[in-house]
């Protein structure tokens, strides 16, 4: 008698909202779909989440109607998470999903309540040293977390944690800075700074590093700097009226090319980021963003300095002459950037999204074989067609 047939595993990840919870979902949908998975993303309506998914392949993308919660927004951010809960219920309803897998963030939460009603396998991962609030909120409902920084392990409970690190995408890897730099058209030759505040953008660090210009004198550094929207034409007019040379962009999907050209970077210090940083061995000057939730980035930064993966400046604090001294170091001094690489390979995990994968596959593979031997039941209510 033949075997009955089997269909490959369908897993949902939801990580919209920021680059910083998309790429690292993109980075497992890879490794899942290299093992033989279906895999949707469940990302927001936000323009970051669509350009960014723009060069997927073989990825369902499903676009919910989420917001965050900010500026207290609490009607329209309730009656969203409502509107996404149902429309992930309804989606799962149609295509039954293995497991779901949240990145934290605004859309992360209803696709995992939701699934719990179809009896999948539920987890999450956890970038930041301080987990966001959705995630502590899920902790209590999933049935396993991963997280990339060892001290925020504690701050889920009762999830069981595992410390896998935060994945990066394959393109992130050293190479030779000169072919990057001809690429963007730089010279491949002159030491390049790149200036990124994160996939949104940062207008005080762009203000920042134009307040650093003047200071410049005849120093042959050229720039990659990526200002977000708003300030694209403002920082584009500085360069210019000074002569310098520099490939002004709002946005870039192609980062690896971006930390591929850098001889040194300033950088907020969101997790993916500084994530993709050790894993280009790029050494940086981190500027936390000073009113990110819980200061997250903050003790992110400090996670990386305090072993010398990084050079820190806060924002509120910093001036031009603080930013200009610690730029110079960074991109002058041999021995500097030699000890920041040595220390960044602690903080890489190249294997993190293999691993992460693995053990969600494992899981649904156990779940299969229980679900095996148990008394045929009737399927939820959430799982019925029409539901």
């Amino acid at each position: 008698m033949n075997a009955p047939a089997t269909h490959p595993p369908f897993v949902a990840i939801a990580c919209g909202g920021t680059g910083g919870h998309l790429f690292p979902g993109l980075a497992i949908a890879g490794q899942l779909r290299r093992r033989g998975c279906t895999v949707a993303l469940l990302i927001s309506p936000k323009e970051v989440d669509q350009q960014a998914v723009q060069s997927a392949r073989d990825l369902e993308i499903v676009t919910l109607p989420a917001v965050a919660l900010q500026g207290g927004n609490y009607f329209s951010f309730a009656k969203n998470f409502w509107r996404s809960w149902r429309a992930a219920r309804a989606y799962f309803s149609a295509h039954p999903p293995a497991a779901v897998l949240a990145m934290g963030g605004f859309t992360s939460a209803p696709p995992v309540l939701a699934a719990k009603k179809c009896r999948a396998a539920t987890f999450l991962h956890e970038s930041n040293t301080i987990p966001g609030r959705a995630n502590r909120f899920l902790a209590r409902w999933v049935d396993g977390a991963f997280v990339g920084f060892p001290g925020a392990a504690d701050r889920l409970r009762p999830a069981r944690v595992t410390v896998a690190g935060t994945p990066v995408r394959p393109a992130f890897q050293p190479r030779d800075p000169a072919p990057c730099r001809v690429q963007l058209g730089l010279d491949p030759h002159r030491p390049t700074i790149l200036v990124m505040g994160g996939s949104q953008g940062a207008s005080g660090l762009n203000a920042l590093i134009l307040s650093v210009l003047p200071r410049l004198g005849a120093r042959n550094w050229q720039w990659l700097h990526l200002t977000g929207a708003a300030d694209f034409d403002r920082v584009r007019a500085a360069y210019a009226t000074r002569g310098l040379t520099a490939v002004v962009k709002p946005f870039m999907a192609e980062m690896d090319v971006a930390l591929g050209a850098a001889t040194a970077a300033v950088s907020r210090a969101g997790a993916s980021s500084l994530a993709e940083i050790a894993a280009l061995r790029l050494p940086a000057l981190l500027v936390p963003y000073p009113t990110a939730a819980d200061d997250h980035q903050l003790y992110n930064a400090r996670a990386f300095t305090n072993t010398g993966a990084a050079r820190l400046l806060e924002q509120n604090t910093a001036t031009a002459e603080t930013a200009f001294a610690s730029l110079q170091d960074l991109v002058e001094n041999e021995q500097t950037r030699a000890g920041i690489r040595t220390a960044l390979v602690r903080w890489h995990a190249p294997r993190a999204a293999e691993e992460i994968a693995d053990h969600i596959l494992q899981v649904i593979t156990q779940r299969a074989g229980h679900r095996r031997t148990e008394t045929p039941q009737v399927a939820c209510g959430c799982c019925k067609a029409g539901a």
